[in-house]
């Protein structure tokens, strides 16, 4: 696995950047990357800690507007590095707000409180002005791009920074739910009665959970705003946006950072490749009718994997390993 994962590193910085098309930049590999981080904060806290949340796409816009109230108001903090872990941190923040309920409330109950928190932070970047520079209906926009004096002007080099971002943070997250902090989290999960009994503190615990899992979402909604977008509105982190990263940890699995980025991987590529299948048999589909469709593999997606495999693409991904380990001698 380790080797695996170092060659399709070193493919990634190489040979993409020397090789890729600017589309696959923008249309595929840029979108990937950053939903990826969204996912992988998004399965800490409903994978690993079983906490369930609605709110991601809230959380997604603390980051980016927070990071560009910094990047807007001081100068000095010009530095996409410093901007983006501003808007992790403040995310973190309103994420623990929003997460003091859990401990008192669980599952649908939950769910709604954060689909709350979605709603009330929409509410709050459209209306309270200051926080968009007094721009109309919160629609905000960034110019010039740097850290640390280097400009990042080409698709390449924005994809090259995500790409570096990704490694780092999911390097985190693995030590993360490996260590002590983790087992908290999956005891939270499992039983949380018995965790309380055994001593670890549920409040602490969950909050935690929301804390990690907000931080790296908020720098996935900066990314999203400054690298993705470069202007945006409060629409761009609406309850749609909180659905796709749930269907993505859904369909890639629970509890597993590979399967952030397998579901990832599956959000973004089926529209693209609904887009194109009809046009490759020589066949005439209209835009309404392959929006429809999208949502209809999604919702067939889902409930497959609800049915057949919980653990999503990544449990499947471990048995096709394991059957091609065991190859051509299978028990």
């Amino acid at each position: 696995d380790r080797l695996a994962i170092g060659l399709i590193l070193a493919f990634a910085i190489v040979v993409v950047p020397l090789t890729a098309p600017e589309y696959l930049f923008r249309a595929i590999l840029i979108p990937f990357l950053i939903l990826s981080l969204a996912a992988v904060g998004l399965n800490i806290l409903v994978g690993y800690c079983g906490q369930v949340s609605l709110g991601t796409g809230g959380f997604m816009a603390v980051g980016a507007y927070a990071a560009y109230n910094l990047w807007l108001r001081v100068p000095e903090a010009n530095n996409l590095i410093v901007v983006f872990l501003f808007g992790g941190v403040m995310s973190a923040l309103v994420g623990i707000l929003f997460g003091i309920p859990s401990l008192r409330i669980k599952g649908f109950y939950l769910a709604v409180a954060t689909l709350a928190s979605q709603f009330f932070l929409d509410w709050l970047f459209a209306r309270v002005k200051w926080l968009t520079n007094y721009t109309p209906s919160g629609s905000v926009a960034v110019g010039e791009l740097k850290v640390f004096g280097w400009h990042i002007d080409t698709p390449a080099e924005r994809y090259l920074f995500i790409l570096a971002f990704v490694v780092v943070a999911t390097l985190v997250a693995k030590n993360l739910v490996r260590g002590h902090i983790g087992r908290e989290w999956m005891a939270i999960r499992d039983m949380d009665i018995a965790a309380e009994i055994i001593g670890f503190r549920p409040l602490r615990t969950k909050l935690t959970a929301f804390a990690v899992s907000s931080f790296f979402i908020g720098i996935s909604g900066a990314m999203w705003g400054f690298l993705r977008l470069g202007s945006w509105e409060p629409l761009a982190f609406d309850i749609n946006r909180s659905f796709q990263i749930l269907f993505m940890v859904i369909i890639g699995g629970l509890g597993s950072l590979l399967g952030s980025f397998l579901g990832a991987a599956f959000i973004v590529l089926t529209p693209i490749l609904l887009n194109q299948l009809p046009g490759w048999f020589g066949i005439r589909v209209s835009t309404a009718l392959l929006s429809h469709l999208e949502f209809m593999v999604f919702g067939a997606m889902i409930v497959f994997f609800l049915i057949v495999e919980p653990h999503g693409l990544a449990r499947l991904w471990a048995v096709a390993k394991e059957k091609l380990r065991l190859w051509p001698f299978p028990h």
